[in-house]
């Protein structure tokens, strides 16, 4: 390695044992990680990346559908729909806080097949937030639920999460073909993770008697605070729906459609805007802005495409290597750094060994997976981790790294025993 690959890795590790060790904020660590690189540009052969490389290195898709459903949801969040879904949700099930958290995981994986993770826990965190205060709970295990299960669900389908996206449109997949091969086993994962959450959480969900006869006597219909944007956000919630499940067909960056939802919500809600732009997480922007920037420039520098290049080398003409290999791999670094680099890295090595005719379909599925359920293994794996836990610290209730460590990572793991297996046994053994 060159100069630059080593100087980029660096600082890259350097950022995340600040991120880890929590002395300072998050965000301050990814920033400050991109100013170092930005300053290294100025150093006589230590250039890692010029500024505007650096900013063509930011996901400006992502940020866009970040800001666009905070906004979405900051005006939706004003009609009192999310206090009558949870209030609703919360009688149906009689209070009981575990059957309400196995709801609420299941809609949440249901939602980020539907849309993409992060909209699903932008729309479900408040609602959690709001029933877990009725019943006096701490909403933590609920967030670190949902975060799991919004990238599990994800995994599902063709929009649930941006790497099978880009999957997808390389390797000329379609929205059912992910429902085929990626469905089933998603349902086996949930299934066990549902299972964990019921021994690891069932004994800290207790509440009083009285706070479950409290939160029976409410009427939901007195949590609309107004009618007519209650009917608009349901509305609009169904048509963001639509659009994001038909974006491919119209050729339109998911970004795009976030925004323009942001944009008509606001003119038909009729809400402050200086208001609502409040209501956007901007240290979470920040901390994607700046991380994008420390992963890109080791992108830029070659150091993933070399080790991905690498990995496939070392298991080229050994099927089962190669898949098992690829999973984890994909599954690891998608944990520590960002599935979008890896990926991105990832397509041209596999599209040129199938022009050498070796047979890369089981290949782009432990991709698929590895990419999307390694998002569980830390609080920056995903962007819905990093979305949930800011809520979370908002309402003053921290999600650490290291809390969620302890959760994300062994039931990371697990997803991808099971995924492996799945994978054996469709493309090997079969």
């Amino acid at each position: 390695m060159d100069a630059t690959q080593i100087a980029s890795i660096v600082i890259f590790v350097g950022v995340m044992a600040l991120i880890v060790s929590e002395k300072i904020h998050r965000t301050l660590a990814a920033l400050l990680g991109a100013v170092i690189v930005l300053v290294f540009a100025v150093i006589p052969g230590m250039q890692i990346v010029s500024f505007e490389a650096a900013v063509e290195c930011i996901d400006f898709n992502t940020l866009g559908v970040l800001v666009g459903m905070m906004l979405f949801v900051a005006v939706i969040k004003r009609s009192g729909l999310f206090e009558y879904m949870a209030i609703k949700a919360a009688k149906l099930v009689k209070g009981d806080p575990w059957l309400i958290m196995l709801a609420l995981v299941v809609i949440t994986a249901l939602l980020s097949a539907l849309l993409d993770n992060v909209t699903t826990v932008l729309l479900i965190g408040p609602m959690t937030f709001m029933i877990c205060r009725e019943l006096h709970l701490n909403p933590v295990p609920f967030f670190i639920t949902q975060i799991l299960a919004s990238n599990i669900g994800g995994t599902a389908t063709l929009i649930g999460d941006p790497p099978n996206i880009m999957i997808g449109s390389a390797a000329d997949l379609a929205f059912l073909d992910f429902v085929i091969v990626d469905g089933p086993v998603v349902v086996v994962i949930l299934a066990a993770t549902l299972v964990c959450f019921r021994f690891l959480f069932k004994k800290r969900l207790v509440v009083s008697q009285e706070d479950m006869a409290a939160v029976l006597a409410l009427d939901e219909r007195e949590a609309i605070i107004s009618k007519s944007l209650f009917v608009k956000s349901i509305v609009m919630i169904v048509v963001v729906a639509v659009a994001f499940s038909l974006h491919g067909v119209f050729h339109l960056e998911s970004a795009v459609i976030a925004l323009a939802a942001a944009a008509v919500m606001m003119l038909i809600g009729r809400q402050d805007i200086e208001e609502t732009i409040l209501g956007v997480e901007w240290t979470t922007i920040g901390f994607f802005g700046g991380l994008f920037v420390v992963v890109g420039a080791m992108d830029a520098t070659g150091v993933i495409n070399m080790f991905a290049e690498l990995l496939v080398e070392l298991t080229r003409g050994q099927e089962l290597v190669a898949i098992l290999a690829i999973l984890v791999a994909s599954a690891v670094l998608s944990a520590i750094l960002d599935n979008i680099p890896f990926v991105t890295a990832m397509i041209p090595v596999l599209l040129s060994m199938q022009q050498q005719g070796v047979d890369v379909g089981p290949l782009w599925w432990a991709l698929s997976l590895g990419a999307c359920l390694g998002g569980n293994g830390t609080l920056i794996g995903a962007s819905a981790n990093v979305v949930l836990s800011g809520i979370s610290n908002r309402e003053g209730y921290p999600l650490t790294f290291r809390h969620y460590l302890k959760y994300g990572a062994p039931l990371m793991a697990l997803s991808i025993v099971i995924a492996g297996i799945y994978l054996v046994i469709r493309f090997v053994l079969v």
